[in-house]
């Protein structure tokens, strides 16, 4: 599925972000830049030690902001880390912190003169964020950057499974019809 935004484009797709050959995956990270479980550790595993050099370098990521490293192994040159919030209950910020975490992703892509750029669901994972309410200020927080920035040329969603491409399909429709 595919949205034109301003001459760029927002798709969805189901699998693999490690295999994307995107100019920059972005990985759904913790604060710490420690790796872990879920995309996190998928993309460490598949890119490298490298990735975390660099990250130890860095040092750490707080909620809502995202650094950049180099790809490693892997086929995208870069790896946009970004944290998303750990999800309470919606109140606490959760989905400004979201949005910032793609908007942050998108900025970084900017600035490096990335053309592409592939992300994960950010915080649906071990981080609890609802599926459908995540899929939303996703797709609605790329848009509106795309509307003002016009770049990245290529968004994708790549997401693990289909119940995650559905909620994403849903939060694209309504982006067509609004």
């Amino acid at each position: 599925m595919r949205l034109e935004i301003n001459g760029a484009f927002v798709e969805l797709a189901i699998g693999d972000i490690t295999d994307e050959t995107s100019d920059a995956i972005v990985n759904a990270a913790n604060s710490a830049l420690a790796g872990g479980s879920g995309v996190d550790g998928a993309i460490h595993r598949a890119g490298g030690p490298q990735i975390m050099e660099e990250c130890r370098k860095i040092g750490g990521c707080p909620t809502g902001t995202a650094v950049i490293t180099t790809g490693g192994r892997l086929k995208a040159k870069y790896v946009i880390h970004t944290v998303g919030p750990i999800y309470e209950d919606g109140l606490q910020n959760e989905p400004k912190l979201l949005a910032n975490a793609y908007k942050s992703s998108m900025a970084l892509a900017i600035k490096h003169e990335l053309k592409s750029v592939s992300f994960p669901s950010i915080s649906t994972g071990a981080y609890g964020y609802p599926l459908q309410e995540a899929a939303d200020v996703a797709l609605k927080t790329v848009a509106e950057f795309l509307l003002s920035h016009g770049r990245p040329n290529n968004v994708r969603f790549v997401l693990f499974s289909q119940t995650a491409f559905d909620a994403y399909k849903s939060a694209l429709e309504k982006l067509k019809t609004s």
